[in-house]
């Protein structure tokens, strides 16, 4: 069974910096797919950013420029770094892996979330 945990979130200003964390609880290349989502009060969940472990990366348009996904694998972890933060972004951000079974049976993993206040 694999656990994810974030961690990383806070308060910060309009125009500030976070590192978020996912960190994994076996070997991170077994995941074949991680992602960061974020929801707001109100809001529906969306998409942040994705890593595979080949190592491709996807983001959201409204982050493109801002934000960078990374993965350290001797750590099992992946991180969300976020610059230039906007009230916006206000969120609880959760960490998603997919695991694709060789047959392709598809299972999916979240963390428990890490809220990030961005203050104007």
């Amino acid at each position: 069974q694999v656990q994810l945990v974030e961690s990383g979130g806070g308060l910060v200003q309009a125009g500030g910096s976070l590192r978020l964390s996912c960190a994994a609880s076996e070997n991170i290349f077994r995941i074949n797919t991680i992602s960061w989502y974020r929801q707001a009060p109100g809001k529906q969940r969306e998409m942040v950013a994705t890593i595979t472990n080949s190592g491709t990366t996807h983001y959201a348009d409204f982050v493109k420029g801002r934000f960078t996904i990374s993965t350290d694998y001797a750590r099992n972890t992946v991180y969300l770094q976020m610059d230039s933060l906007k009230p916006e972004d206000t969120a609880v951000y959760l960490c998603n892996g997919v695991i694709v079974s060789t047959s392709g049976r598809s299972f999916n993993y979240w963390g428990q979330g890490t809220r990030v206040t961005v203050s104007s």
